[in-house]
């Protein structure tokens, strides 16, 4: 019995069996143009026809499925993208499952003791930009420093100081060196092989410190037709952070530019965050008349993901701290000297530097140290992702 349905595969004549082919597939290709315009014809006299069409076609992709997180400080994020399967509460009124939501009061102690508070408070003055210290690595290269140069431009208030070679310049002291001179922030661009591959961001002068890994870095100089960037205080828009996680990373990009944008700059910095990946842009609004705006792009552009984030400042492991004897040393040093001057300018003397001493130590308590040993607050690890559709931000 020969079969239903003909295949061109059956033809031994290689011409024929091509001309065959190509007759199906283009006889199936004006069929779905000649449904698609009877569909357009439909849906142009009634619109519910396409509302309903596209509720019910959406596809599902790993942003509107991804699994419901209890730190997710929106009741569900994609409750109205389409179909998910975050986790959530069946309700036993109606038997329908309603999301899961992150108390009001827990995240709102979080924010208003978190270590950005007082940026947020108010006290610190708008109209002076935060003073950022970028360095880079040690024995960094031509390529890092072009991207140093692009992230100065970046944030108004970022200072570039080249990173010193040797022993008593890690990261930690540098934070603590910054700390004591006035600096907000810390921003350290690392390379391996030549080319940038992290960035350490410090909030001085307690932390925390987040580690981002470095990818798809393009200077402004290499895209077309890109625009010139002024020294006016841009806008930020930052996209997709739900998470407590998430609040914590955006709120330390927040501190790094001016509370109060300059509109009249028209530039504007966006952080969009999809899929824990962080893409960066920066843009200038261009009215090209009273009712269309465009976007020029300035540059640079470069993806961010989030490795670590600890409690702190960076630790030191007393890597070019002196050995013990030597301090022992010194300090046997210091009191035969003052017993000198003690017995030389005496008693009262002795008084004014017992009250020197007292006061001394009072402003060393001032000063930032960094500690001795890291504390994590979150940590990238790859038992985490449980699946493809498991993000933290």
């Amino acid at each position: 019995m020969p079969p239903s349905r003909f295949e061109p595969s059956t033809i031994k004549n290689k011409i024929k069996r091509e001309e065959i082919a190509g007759k199906q597939k283009k006889a199936k290709r004006q069929e779905k143009l000649q449904k698609r315009l009877v569909q357009a014809k439909a849906e142009a006299n009634d619109p519910l026809l396409k509302k309903k069409r596209l509720a019910q076609n959406v596809p599902r992709t790993l942003d509107n499925t991804r699994e419901f997180d209890p730190s997710i400080l929106t009741a569900n994020p994609n409750a109205e993208a389409g179909p998910s399967t975050l986790a959530s509460q069946e309700d036993p009124a109606n038997g329908e499952k309603q999301p899961e939501q992150q108390p009001e009061d827990e995240s709102a102690a979080d924010i208003a003791n978190d270590p950005f508070a007082a940026y947020f408070s108010g006290a610190v003055d708008p109209s002076v930009p935060p003073k950022v210290l970028v360095t880079t690595s040690p024995k960094a290269t031509r390529t890092t420093y072009d991207f140093c140069d692009e992230l100065v431009g970046i944030f108004p208030g970022a200072e570039f100081i080249r990173r010193k070679k040797g022993k008593g310049f890690e990261m930690g002291r540098i934070a603590g060196w910054a700390a004591n001179r006035g600096y907000s922030h810390l921003m350290v661009v690392n390379e391996d092989s030549k080319k940038t591959n992290a960035i350490t961001m410090v909030y001085l002068p307690s932390g925390p410190t987040a580690y981002f890994k470095l990818t798809s870095v393009e200077l402004s100089q290499k895209i077309s037709g890109h625009a010139r960037a002024t020294t006016h205080y841009p806008e930020l828009v930052l996209n997709g952070f739900v998470t407590r996680l998430g609040h914590t990373v955006g709120r330390l990009f927040q501190t790094f530019f001016p509370p109060m944008p300059e509109f009249q700059g028209r530039q504007v910095v966006t952080l969009h965050n999809q899929r824990d990946f962080l893409f960066f842009r920066r843009h200038r609004y261009a009215f090209r008349s009273t009712e269309k705006v465009a976007l020029q792009e300035i540059g640079p552009r470069f993806t961010l993901k989030l490795r670590s984030l600890k409690k702190g400042l960076p630790a030191v492991k007393n890597l070019g701290a002196p050995s013990k004897h030597l301090e022992f040393d010194a300090e046997e040093n210091e009191q035969e000297r003052q017993a000198l001057k003690d017995v030389e300018m005496g008693e009262s003397a002795a008084q004014e530097e017992n009250e020197e001493q007292d006061a001394q130590p009072a402003k060393q308590s001032q000063k930032v140290v960094p500690p001795t040993e890291d504390e994590f607050l979150w940590m990238w690890k790859p038992e985490l992702e449980t699946t493809r559709r498991t993000f933290f931000l």
